[in-house]
């Protein structure tokens, strides 16, 4: 499984990872989004910090910085690029790599933002778009100013996570050693996290299916075979995993778009309803009556 290109330290750190995830998951649901809620928002305000750290003090680059990422999109060489196929290649790894990162169009963070407790869908609909606004427009955005202030954007020996590994040690005003554990503490967290994550859909996936909370010995086998999938897919090579990953992730969206198109009509209509409580001043309820819903619904009738 893991070939001639692992080391042993990478098995140990399949292990380690492994064993973590499964002591969270099998506490279940609310010892996943207790531990979740520690990890998350340490692991977002690090990153963002050291990002900011980069741009602060090349804060005199930033305009320069912005100027090149819009020629290199817009210059002729990269519309040449485009026309003998480069440019559908970066469209489609950019676009593979989005969904990656905030899941939108997937049908998966719903089922998270389904939990929450709420008694107008819409607004939780708009504090789950607020996340994916986030990821990508922010977060993304500081990411590739940083890459681009380092200059690692430019090194063709660089690779994948390697560019911004390498633009927080340039970037950083901190020794190169100090400036990688920073990264692969984010990046540690935001993995693990991910796999929480993960485990948490499935949990919610199966009780739906099932109508009912499975048994809490089919549960914990359940998460025990989660536990070693994560195992097993630590140790794939990379490129697998990602043809992998782009492959399910595709399918999840061919599947999930086209109940997005059936059901917008409505979630246009929860909208409308949504905007004249706020017109009349009043604290938003949603009664799927109001909106002439007649299917039967598990909430909110």
């Amino acid at each position: 499984m893991f070939g001639n290109t692992y080391s042993w330290a990478t098995v140990i750190t399949c292990i380690i990872l492994t064993v973590c995830v499964g002591l969270v998951v099998i506490g279940g649901l609310k010892r996943i989004a207790k531990v979740s809620e520690i990890v998350v928002p340490f692991m977002a305000v690090l990153y963002v910090v050291f990002v900011l750290i980069i741009m602060v003090t090349h804060i005199t680059e930033i305009p320069a910085a912005l100027a090149t990422i819009v020629k290199s999109a817009f210059t002729g060489s990269a519309l040449a690029g485009g026309a003998m196929g480069t440019m559908i290649v970066a469209m489609q790894k950019g676009i593979a790599r989005g969904i990656f990162s905030n899941e939108a169009g997937l049908g998966s963070a719903p089922i998270a933002a389904a939990a929450a407790v709420t008694k107008e869908p819409v607004r939780q609909g708009l504090v789950s778009m607020t996340g994916t606004f986030i990821d990508t427009i922010v977060i993304c955005t500081m990411t590739g100013i940083s890459v681009v202030l380092a200059g690692s954007w430019n090194d063709p020996n660089l690779e994948g996570v390697e560019i911004t590994m390498a633009a927080f040690q340039k970037g950083l005003p901190f020794p190169p050693a100090i400036a990688s554990f920073v990264l692969m503490i984010c990046l540690v967290f935001f993995a693990f996290t991910t796999l929480l994550g993960n485990c948490f859909y499935c949990d919610n996936l199966l009780i739906y299916i099932h109508k009912k909370q499975q048994g809490k010995a089919f549960m914990k086998g359940f998460r025990l075979v989660s536990a070693l999938a994560i195992f097993l897919g630590a140790g794939m090579e990379m490129s697998l995993l990602w043809d992998l990953s782009d492959v399910l992730m595709g399918v999840m969206a061919l599947i999930n778009i086209p109940v997005i198109l059936i059901l917008s009509g409505i979630a246009f209509k929860a909208i409308q309803d949504y905007e004249v409580q706020l017109k009349q001043g009043i604290n938003p309820v949603f009664k799927s009556a109001d909106i002439g819903l007649r299917q039967k619904t598990d909430f909110w009738r």
